[in-house]
């Protein structure tokens, strides 16, 4: 094992955030394993992705000895406290640096990097991943989106200085309802602007150095009545702001919540970030990275509760056989592999679409985020079963499984809700279906071709709404008509296909003259399950369109159409309703895929990437 606290790599010291490079090996080729069995080939990258290089630094997170071990995570959890050994190492990694822009002397190239880095930090501690990291990243995607050359170099430096930045998007009375946003930032007598009210439940915002707030700037109602406000902490006087006591939580409980309260407290009126009354059109954008990347990330809690489960059923016992070898154990075991396969497929092309099709994003933002949530929580409930008694007890070797079940929960409401998403998603469907669903045209290749290269993020692209025009679902009709020998041959995909497409067909038909009270918060249950129905078809095409996208790449598992047939058979067609058991044929291949990538201790997702885990066999 590589010891934490060891310099991880020569290409990325401890303390070196402010290079602007990216490290060697960000888009390596793979090599093939030489201990991995025929069928099951292993591929890991030939040189270290930066992912590779935090993942040595911090160690295999079982050990006992190891000082970034779930020992002492789940002790830091016990107080309620953030990890303090955890953050060090973040700060002698440069973690902020992976949220900073090249051009910043940063590292934020890529969008689907970021993802796989910050993996490596929820599948040990969720609580890292958003009281160190996230909450910082949220805040300052605002920035890179709408701020002035000053505010971007400021926030960049300290984010570099291992410095922390918070966001203040909303408030306990109003919830996702943003436009109702009381909090204010006035002009006062004197030019500057006066802050006055109050936020809560806002993550690190006493540990924080400054805070993009979200603040009603004119009183008259309308959609430009808000800013989004760079308040610099250092620069306020103390008597006109006040902390408000910490909000304790069920799940991440380590991440510190806080609220704050303001009385005539003086702003230089240079603090607004961009136009004054486009705070709303600002967060809206930036929402479409950062609700991308975000439960992209919780991906690694799931990753880790597969081997918490997969380690505690190969060691019980149960009617005088391993319970893993149990039918029913196995079968719940490949489901939830081919859900983590699922959420990594979607979240994977919604995230290379912020590169590639910027424009269209507005769509599939709303889509990755309402989908993958709700899949990641469902799935770590059924392995919560297989479990047992064992998924809440808080102390021994399993005792990571029960934080993660609380941690994963804000999946579905943290930034913003599930519900919301949806409500986002609605009133777009009319314009979608009489401008892109019957249109035919596919997405670009290189939205799913993964060994392809990605421009720079274009943040002075994104737009509020895609006007109608998004082509991944397009996408998923023209990639099975390419492929008939593949329908043929697997049923499953032949049957969920023609339901995807069928259901797209219809969906033109239903939606295009959506009546206007049918596309508010007070639509019917019937339409938000248009939006159900339509994000599945969004995310049957993604899977397509990486397995054929990828029929060159070095892993067989990849080339198989195997794991697109299983994922495939995860989508939850009907609304309301589990999705089916997976064929036996498949729910075999998943678990020995499984099985395997554990034993070699690699990732579960699409691409697997070696982690610091010792190979169970070895203990």
């Amino acid at each position: 094992m590589t010891s934490p606290a060891t310099t991880a790599s020569a290409t990325t010291a401890p303390g070196s955030t402010t290079s602007g490079t990216t490290a060697p090996g960000t888009t390596a080729g793979t090599t093939t394993s030489a201990t991995t069995p025929p069928g099951t080939t292993a591929s890991v990258p030939a040189s270290p992705h930066r992912a590779d290089v935090l993942e040595k630094h911090l160690g295999d997170p079982r050990d006992p000895g190891n000082p970034l071990g779930f020992r002492q995570i789940l002790a830091a959890d016990e107080r309620a406290e953030m990890f303090a050994a955890g953050e060090r190492a973040l700060d002698e990694y440069g973690l902020n640096a992976e949220f900073v822009p090249p051009e910043y002397g940063g590292r934020l190239t890529r969008l689907d990097d970021l993802i796989e880095i910050m993996r490596s930090v929820y599948r040990r501690d969720p609580c890292l991943g958003l009281g160190y990291g996230a909450s910082s990243f949220i805040a300052a995607v605002n920035i890179w989106t709408a701020g002035s050359e000053e505010q971007r170099r400021h926030v960049a430096g300290l984010l570099l200085d291992n410095r922390k930045v918070s966001v203040a998007y909303h408030e306990l009375a109003h919830g996702n309802d943003m436009a109702g946003t009381e909090f204010e930032a006035m002009p006062g007598p004197d030019g500057r602007l006066l802050l006055n009210g109050r936020k809560e439940v806002v993550t690190n915002l006493q540990r924080s150095d400054a805070v993009v707030m979200f603040a009603r700037t004119d009183r008259r109602p309308g959609s430009r009545s808000h800013s989004q406000i760079l308040v610099d902490k250092a620069g306020l006087p103390e008597d006109r702001m006040a902390y408000l006591p910490r909000f304790p939580s069920v799940g991440m409980r380590g991440v510190q919540l806080g609220g704050i309260e303001f009385h005539d407290c003086p702003l230089p009126a240079d603090s607004i970030v961009g136009r004054p009354g486009q705070g709303l059109e600002t967060a809206l954008k930036a929402f479409q990275i950062t609700r991308t990347t975000l439960v992209a990330m919780f991906n690694g809690m799931l990753d880790t509760g597969l081997r918490t489960t997969v380690r505690h059923l190969s060691a019980r016992r149960l009617y005088g056989r391993p319970a893993i070898d149990l039918p029913e154990v196995r079968s719940v075991l490949a489901a939830t592999h081919a859900d983590l396969l699922l959420c990594d497929a979607f979240a994977t092309v919604g995230a290379r679409a912020l590169h590639l099709v910027p424009a269209e994003t507005g769509i599939y933002a709303q889509a990755v985020k309402y989908f993958i949530s709700k899949i990641l929580m469902d799935a770590m409930h059924r392995l919560s079963t297989l479990l047992g008694a064992h998924f809440y007890i808080r102390e021994g070797e399993h005792a990571i499984f029960q934080k993660l079940l609380r941690d994963i929960q804000p999946a579905g409401f943290g930034h913003a809700a599930r519900a919301a998403c949806q409500m986002s998603l609605l009133p777009q469907l009319p314009l979608l279906a009489r401008r892109s669903w019957s249109s035919g045209q596919a997405a670009p290749e290189e939205l799913f071709r993964l060994d392809a290269e990605l421009p720079p993020l274009p943040f002075d692209r994104l737009a509020v709404t895609a006007g109608g025009r998004e082509r991944l679902s397009s996408s998923l009709a023209a990639g099975l008509e390419a492929e008939p020998a593949l329908l043929l041959e697997h049923p499953v995909i032949r049957r969920v296909g023609r339901h995807l497409t069928d259901d797209l067909r219809d969906l033109t038909a239903a939606c295009a003259h959506l009546p206007a009270a049918e596309l508010s918060v007070a639509a019917g249950s019937a339409s938000y399950d248009l939006t159900h129905r339509y994000v599945n078809v969004l995310a049957g095409a993604a899977c397509v369109g990486l397995w054929r996208a990828n029929q060159n790449h070095p892993d067989p598992f990849l080339r198989d159409p195997a794991w697109l047939a299983a994922t495939l058979a995860r989508i939850p067609l009907r609304p309301g309703n589990p999705p089916e058991r997976l064929p036996q044929n498949l729910e075999q291949r998943l678990f020995d895929e499984l099985i395997h990538r554990h034993e070699a201790s690699t990732s579960l997702g699409l691409v697997r990437r070696s982690l610091a885990d010792h190979n169970p066999k070895e203990n």
